[in-house]
Formats: C-alpha cells, structure tokens, sequence
C-alpha cells in the first residue's frame, strides 16, 4: 500500500498526489519560438511546392487539349493549424498565454494576409473573394453635406428616386 493511503485504501487528508505526476497538462506542441518559426516555415514552403491546378482546354487546330494550369494556392490560418496539428482556438490562445510565441504568430499571420493580398492584387487570386476574408469593403459614403444620415424610412419618393438614378449612372 502506498504511503499516501490510510488502511481503508483512501487518501490521508492533506495529501497532494497531483504533485506526483512528471509534467503538468499536456506537452506544448512548440517547446520554443524557434520550433514554431520552423514548422510556420515548412507550411509557407509547402504552399509554395503545393499549387492548386485548374484543369483548362486548349484548342489549336481543331484538336482540343486539357492542359492542368497551376494556380496559386492561398495561405490561410485555417490551413497553417491544420499543417501545425493545433486547433485554431489554441493558435488564437497562444496570443495571450504564450509571450514567447507572439513574435512567431504576428509574423505568420503577416505573411499569410501579404501573400493573399499580393496574390488578389496580381489578380492570382480571386480579389473578391479574398477582399472579403481580409475584411476589405468598399464602402460608399451615404452621409449628406452637412454630414447627418436620413434614413431611408424618412425619406420622400423623389429623394429615393435620386438616389436610385445617381447610383445607376456610377455603374
């Protein structure tokens, strides 16, 4: 019988069994920054090495061909903590627990928001698509001159057919 327990098999009052284990919670994934900036590396490689392909025809002389195009594969948190095998709730906890890993996540995160801007911007990627992931809007002043909005509940028909005519003549 262990030392911890009294003669019924209980523990005895005060006893701290919990100090017995060797580590406390599970393992961190990354023991250090510099773990971390390997494996973010090996994720923005593998992206690279890794395009996405379109399968596109081609036709010349009559015979039509399918050639499979390479198309940029775009960077995403999502997809770096699935390659880290870390859920992104830890990724995001890791903001506020791990000090040392701050340096490491704002780097990652830059990389991943510059390559999909720059890939949209080179129209590699679809702009849309990834002005909306990256929280872009472009967004139209609907404030009059003196700055004060009238919504449109209170507006007359013939202010509301002005606005619908001025926004048919900006298309």
């Amino acid at each position: 019988m262990s030392n911890d327990r009294d003669e019924d098999g209980r523990f005895a009052q005060g006893n701290r069994f919990w100090e017995q284990r060797s580590s406390h919670g599970a393992n961190p994934k990354f023991e250090n920054a510099s773990d971390l900036w390997d494996a973010c590396a090996e994720y923005f490689e593998w992206n690279v090495e890794n395009p996405l392909y379109e399968a596109r025809p081609f036709a010349f002389q009559g015979a039509v061909t399918i050639a499979h195009v390479e198309k940029m594969r775009a960077m995403t948190i999502g997809a770096l903590c699935m390659f880290l095998d870390v859920d992104e709730t830890t990724w995001r906890g890791w903001r506020s627990d791990r000090s040392d890993l701050i340096p490491i996540i704002t780097w990652a995160e830059s990389v991943i928001y510059r390559q999909k801007f720059e890939g949209a911007s080179a129209d590699m990627l679809n702009p849309n698509i990834i002005a909306r992931d990256l929280g872009l809007a472009d967004k139209k002043d609907m404030t009059s001159s003196d700055g004060s909005m009238t919504p449109t509940r209170e507006m007359s028909d013939a202010q509301l057919q002005a606005i619908i005519e001025a926004n048919a003549k900006s298309k």
